[in-house]
């Protein structure tokens, strides 16, 4: 151990081998634990009410929900999975559950960053289509298809990270420099030169730039079906022009993609510009990166409610119990 230190100032005060704890006073202690629990009980909470509104009202079973659904799914497990151990990492820098588990939360924290980004992916193809090709929409996107690309979605980003992580090819070249660094108690997602600018750019810099330039193709277009709707006639719906409920969709999920990049973006960029040059931030504002990812999650239902009229109702509706109603599955969910 350090001399000059107390028993209390170490992960693991009976080993010699122990991390040092980060030395918080306990009213930030209290300050950050309070802001890690309102944040996962309302990511918690928050997607849980998306999934059962899709999942109960029958009106909300078309394939951009499907999407929309998997995706809360994927925030609700970040909540759930991911959260609560991070939070007792930051507040007291120390991983106390062990290298197994340490191995398997990481895991599960890129697998779930991932998973986010090719759903997004999805949903703009979704929107693409539903408004740059209104005509064909209905026979391209079809309930089996938004399906098939949930399970896709599911099952590519757990083989990239699952792989990527138990094969310990992100840490190729890095070993005896880890070893030199290892403490007991923690538990850091490390990444080499090469995955660290890869996953970087290709996966979240790539990927965003292809959904920006996609929901860029999509308001072109609403916006000159807008002019032709006013040229035309009253009857918005012909000739197969867009309707404004797929437009005022496209704004809602726009900003599902852009909280996204706002909040993953300084986590990403810090990443890549470490993986290049060798200087990162320091570890307090990596830390904050990354909750300011991981509130992502909880931004989501937030959004949900406030830009879409049916999940404001099926919101009210799960509040209020009226839910529980026998024909709640089929009331009508547009706001008058």
């Amino acid at each position: 151990m350090t001399s000059g230190l107390s028993d209390e100032q170490f992960c693991f005060p009976q080993s010699n081998a122990s991390c040092v704890r980060t030395q918080f006073s306990v009213g930030i202690q209290f300050a950050l634990y309070m802001l890690f629990t309102l944040g996962t009980l309302m990511t918690i909470l928050g997607n849980s009410v998306v999934i059962v509104s899709i999942g109960h009202f029958k009106q909300l079973h078309n394939p951009t929900n499907m999407l929309i659904l998997s995706l809360a799914l994927v925030d609700l497990l970040v909540g759930v999975v991911v959260m609560p151990f991070s939070a007792i990492r930051t507040v007291h820098g120390c991983w106390f559950f062990g290298d197994v588990f340490c191995q398997l939360h990481s895991s599960f924290d890129m697998f779930l960053t991932t998973l986010s980004i090719f759903h997004l992916i999805c949903i703009a193809v979704d929107r693409q289509q539903a408004i740059c090709n209104p005509l064909h929409y209905s026979m391209k996107i079809t309930m089996s298809v938004a399906w098939i690309m949930v399970f896709s979605c599911w099952t590519l980003a757990a083989l990239y990270a699952f792989s990527l992580l138990y094969s310990k090819a992100n840490i190729a070249g890095l070993e005896d420099y880890l070893e030199s660094i290892y403490c007991l108690g923690s538990c850091n997602l490390a990444f080499n030169r090469l995955w660290g600018i890869l996953d970087s750019v290709v996966c979240f810099f790539f990927s965003c730039t292809v959904m920006v330039c996609l929901y860029t193709k999509i308001f072109i277009v609403a916006k000159e079906h807008e002019r032709k709707i006013g040229e035309l006639s009253k009857d918005r719906d012909r000739g197969g022009l867009i309707k404004q409920s797929e437009h005022k969709a496209a704004k809602t999920l726009s900003i599902v993609l852009g909280a996204f990049i706002f909040c993953w973006m300084p986590l990403f960029a810090d990443s890549l510009i470490f993986s290049s040059t060798g200087y990162g931030s320091p570890a307090v504002a990596f830390e904050a990166f990354f909750w300011l990812g991981y509130f992502n999650s909880t931004l989501n239902p937030i959004i949900y409610a406030l830009f879409f009229p049916s999940f404001k109702k099926c919101f009210y509706c799960i509040i209020t119990f009226k839910i529980f109603s026998i024909n709640s599955a089929t009331m009508d969910l547009s706001l008058k």
